[in-house]
C-alpha cells in the first residue's frame, strides 16, 4: 500500500470539497446555512494543511497522527452546541430550497469518510491510525449534514403542495 498516493488523492478531494463549500456558501438562502458552509470550507482548509504536512512528514519518514488527534479532541466547529443551533426550526425551514446542496454536502463528507476507512484497512502502524482519525473527522461532518438534510426534508414533506 502506498500511503503517499492515498494522501495525494485525499488532498485533491479535500481541495474539491473546500471549493464546493465555498461556492455553495454564496448560494445558500439562509445566513446560518451559509455560515455552516463557510465554516466547513475552513475545516476543509485545515484538512488540506494537515494532509500537506503529512505528505511532507512522510518524505522525512515521520508520519504522525498526533496533531490530528489533538484537533479531534478539540471538537472544532462541529460541537454538539453548534450542531443543535444549526437545527433550529426556523433555520431548517429556510434551508428547504437548499435540499440538493445539503444532500451533496452530506454525500461528499460520507465519501471522504468511506475513503479513509477503506484505506485504513490496507495500512498499518501510524498510517492506519492517521487514516482512521481522518475518517472520524469526516464522520463528524457527515453527521451534521445528514441531520441538516433530514430535518429540512422533514419540513419539506410537511409543507402543502406549492410550498
Amino acid at each position: 500500500m502506498d500511503v503517499r498516493k492515498i494522501l495525494e488523492y485525499a488532498l485533491q478531494r479535500e481541495f474539491e470539497g473546500k471549493h464546493f463549500f465555498e461556492e455553495n456558501a454564496q448560494r445558500m438562502n439562509h445566513p446560518a446555512a451559509a455560515g455552516a458552509f463557510k465554516e466547513l470550507a475552513a475545516e476543509e482548509q485545515k484538512h488540506i494543511e494537515f494532509i500537506q504536512g503529512q505528505i511532507a512528514a512522510l518524505e522525512r519518514n515521520q508520519l504522525s497522527s498526533v496533531g490530528l488527534t489533538k484537533e479531534l479532541d478539540k471538537g472544532g466547529f462541529f460541537t454538539a452546541r453548534a450542531h443543535s443551533e444549526m437545527l433550529d426550526q426556523s433555520v431548517v425551514e429556510a434551508m428547504v430550497p437548499d435540499l440538493p446542496v445539503l444532500r451533496t454536502a452530506y454525500l461528499i463528507e460520507r465519501d471522504f469518510a468511506d475513503y479513509y476507512e477503506n484505506s485504513s484497512k490496507q495500512a498499518d502502524g501510524e498510517a492506519k491510525i492517521l487514516l482512521e482519525n481522518l475518517a472520524k473527522w469526516e464522520r463528524k461532518h457527515e453527521a451534521l449534514f445528514k441531520s441538516l438534510h433530514d430535518k429540512a426534508y422533514e419540513v419539506y414533506n410537511q409543507m402543502p403542495w406549492g410550498g
